[in-house]
Parts: structure tokens; sequence; C-alpha cells
């Protein structure tokens, strides 16, 4: 590979490869940029089928975030971090205080912390070697703030959506078709719920099937069934890649908008195409960013209806991103984009980086 040219196509600062033989730490940090502030991103713990594939995942997933903390009005850039290992059996406390000590030497130009394949416990022992890493229980929220407050968004993010295509944001009566049960998804259907929405639930899952059927006025239908139903709302909250060549054709709906990373299989090609559908996209990294401003908060002192209040501005954020697309006759995610390349543009004859 041309990593340079890689770095330049993705429009990469800074790439570091970190190594520690003597506890099997292989790590990549990517700082996308920092025009805003300092790279704000997880660390991810898997095994990758080769460094190619690892690297690719860093270079895509801290770009994502550059536009996520711009998109949410957060003082951060992007930046996100791969171990390469099985964090079943190659993580161990030596692993995670080495990986700390590397991200000591970026002196705060990347702030970390759990993602896929990492938890709570684990910065505890980065933490032992570096301030910048975010454990949360010193500040009192959890991973439970997370999911809630980004269903939180996604709850906000549906209104808006509602408000653009009928004028008026009542959820009162509305057909709301959740795909994934999880946290976030279950706490999306109370928020729903207990505004009038009629759900249409579908997950892998019995026991959250059942619990969401109990508790709320939801419906179950089929994994595969959900995308054909007539609904006002599609809301992915479950894997990315759900919408494809295979399932954008079924779809009945008017709005999508949900929780779920990467909801298009391929955002250029799937996002024109509900774009000539008619069907209105909230940008996935707009509309699931109370999460990361949770993460947010915790720097600075948390409180979380603080952080339910900034995520609150996903709405008229949203709205934003629809009067771009119907002015410049783009497409919704397009839209979102180009919101934030004029911000960073904007900030960048301000700093160029965050040193």
């Amino acid at each position: 590979m041309e990593y340079f040219d890689l770095f330049k196509e993705y429009g990469h600062e800074q790439v570091v490869f970190n190594t520690d033989p003597e506890v099997g730490l292989k790590a990549i940090i990517a700082i996308h940029n920092t025009v805003l502030g300092p790279a704000l991103g997880g660390c991810r713990m898997r095994k990758f089928v080769s460094e190619k594939d690892a690297i690719l995942d860093v270079l895509r997933l801290s770009r994502a975030m550059t536009y996520k903390n711009a998109a949410a009005d957060l003082p951060y850039g992007g930046g996100k971090a791969v171990i390469i290992g099985d964090p079943s059996v190659d993580k161990t406390p030596e692993l995670m205080e080495s990986f700390g000590r590397f991200v000591q030497t970026l002196k705060g130009r990347f702030v970390t912390g759990p993602d896929m394949g990492t938890n709570l416990d684990d910065f505890k022992n980065s933490k032992k070697y570096t301030p910048h890493v975010i454990t949360w229980e010193e500040k009192m929220a959890s991973s439970d703030d997370i999911s809630l407050n980004t269903a939180y968004g996604v709850y906000v993010g549906i209104k808006a959506c509602l408000k653009q295509i009928y004028g008026d944001d009542s959820l009162n009566g509305r057909i709301i078709a959740v795909q994934g049960l999880g946290k976030v998804g279950y706490n999306l259907c109370k928020y729903l719920s207990d505004k009038g929405a009629k759900l249409l639930v579908s997950g892998h899952h019995r026991e959250k099937i059942d619990r969401v059927v109990s508790e709320f006025n939801v419906r179950e239908v089929g994994v595969d069934e959900i995308y054909s139903v007539h609904c006002d709302v599609f809301s992915p909250n479950a894997v990315g890649g759900v919408l494809n060549d295979n399932t954008i054709p079924q779809l009945k709906c008017k709005i999508i908008a949900g929780g779920a990373n990467n909801v298009l299989s391929d955002e250029k090609v799937h996002d024109l195409e509900l774009y000539n559908r008619g069907i209105l996209y909230a940008p996935d990294y707009v509309i699931n960013a109370g999460g990361v401003i949770v993460a947010a908060q915790t720097l600075v002192g948390y409180e979380y209806e603080k952080a339910k209040k900034k995520t609150e501005n996903i709405y008229n954020t949203l709205l934003k991103i629809f009067s771009i697309s119907k002015d410049e006759d783009i497409p919704c995610y397009k839209a979102s984009n180009v919101m934030v390349e004029r911000k960073l543009a904007k900030a960048r004859k301000k700093r160029k980086i965050y040193y």
C-alpha cells in the first residue's frame, strides 16, 4: 500500500503505529482532523484478517468521528484507535497500561475511551499513565447513560424528520418501525411509546422482544418483514449496512432515522437512491451523536442533564441539513457532509492543527 497516498485520500493529519512486544501490543492511533480541538474517539480491539484491514478500519472510523463531533457542535476533532488482537484472549491489564503510555506520548492531541472489545475497566489501567482516556466512573456517568442519551438523540431526530415531512413533529399515531432492541432500541421505544407512537419492532433476541412487547404499545414483525411494513419512519438501531440494493426497494416509509452506525451500505449510491425515491434520510452520525455528547461532557465535568440538553440540538441540526439538501438539490448525507466541511474550512482559517 502507498500509505501517504491513502492518508491523503482520507484527509488524515497523523497516523501512529505503536508496538510493545513484551505485552503483545499492536495498536494504531489515527488522528483525522484537529482544527476544532483535540481528536476524540474510542479504542476498539478485535482480530483483523490483515494489517491492511486494521489500517482501513481506523482511517474510516477516525474520519467519521471528525464529522460526528463537528455536526454535534463539540470542541473536538476526530480520531480513533484500534488494538489488533482477540480481546477475549490477548487483552491484559499490562497491554492496556502500555496502550495508555502511547496515548500519553501524543500529549493530549488524542482522547479515547471504550469501544468494541474494550470496556471501562480496561481504561482504568490505561489511566495509570495518561489522563487522556475516558473511564466515566469518576464522574458517575456510565454506559447506560450513553445508550439512554443516544436513544434520546434519535427520538428528537425523528421529531425533526416528522416536522420536515409533515409540518408537525407530533408522534401521536405515527407508525414507527424499530429494528434492533438493545439498550438504544429499548430506550427509543420507551420515548416513542410515551408520546403515542404506534410501534412495529423486530429483533434477534427473544427476551428483548418480549420485554418491549409487554412494556410498550408494540407489535412484533419478522426480521425480514421489517423493511417492507407500511410506516412513517423506519428506525434502524442494530447493525450497519442494512440499507442496500436488496432492502431499499422494499421500503414503504417516508423517513429513515435510527441509531445504528453506517446504515447505508454504500454512502454515495444509497444516499442518492433514497433521495430519488423521496425518502428523507437522517444521517447516522448526526442523529446518533448523543453517546459522544455524553463522553465529551465527562471531560468537562459530567452532568447528564447538560448532555441531554445539548443533545436536543440534533433537532435543529437536522433541519439545517434538510434545508441544505433542498436548496442545493443534493441528498441528505451529502448535505450533512457539506455542512461539516464548511464548518471545518472556516475553523481552519484560525487554526491548522491542535497541539
